[in-house]
């Protein structure tokens, strides 16, 4: 996280999941996330967690812990999330030491990117690339 003190994501994706902690490993330990911060309730489960990748943050949680946001999500589907990496390949190799199923491996795209496609183990969908989106316009 060098060199992202103060800054802040303008959107953070949120995901829940019917097993948070499992999710928070293999998203850091296959995926190359950060663990910035894991609140957990008196029964274990991630009330909330926040990730980090580059200077971008995914927020997640643990599922059936009521309030309205979960009801919101009960009857959601898998989520997409792109993240941008400076080294494709070596993400890649990455997520694939570490057990993670590869759906796309990397790929040299028409637009001038490079990206590879992973499923985490509740069917979410996280695309690894180096095309960034131009906030100048």
């Amino acid at each position: 996280m060098t060199g992202t003190q103060g800054v802040r994501p303008g959107i953070c994706p949120t995901l829940l999941y019917a097993d948070a902690k499992a999710a928070i490993r293999q998203l850091t330990e296959a995926l190359g996330f950060t663990e910035l911060s894991v609140y957990e309730g008196e029964d274990g489960a991630v009330l909330h967690a926040e990730l980090a990748q580059g200077n971008g943050v995914v927020m997640l949680g643990s599922k059936g812990r009521g309030g309205v946001f979960d009801a919101a999500m009960k009857d959601a589907g898998p989520a997409g999330v792109y993240v941008v990496v400076d080294d494709v390949d070596a993400h890649h190799r990455r997520a694939v030491e570490q057990g993670a199923e590869i759906l796309m491996p990397p790929t040299d795209q028409d637009y001038g990117s490079r990206d590879y496609m992973a499923r985490d183990a509740e069917g979410n969908i996280w695309s690894f690339g180096t095309y960034a989106p131009d906030l100048q316009g």
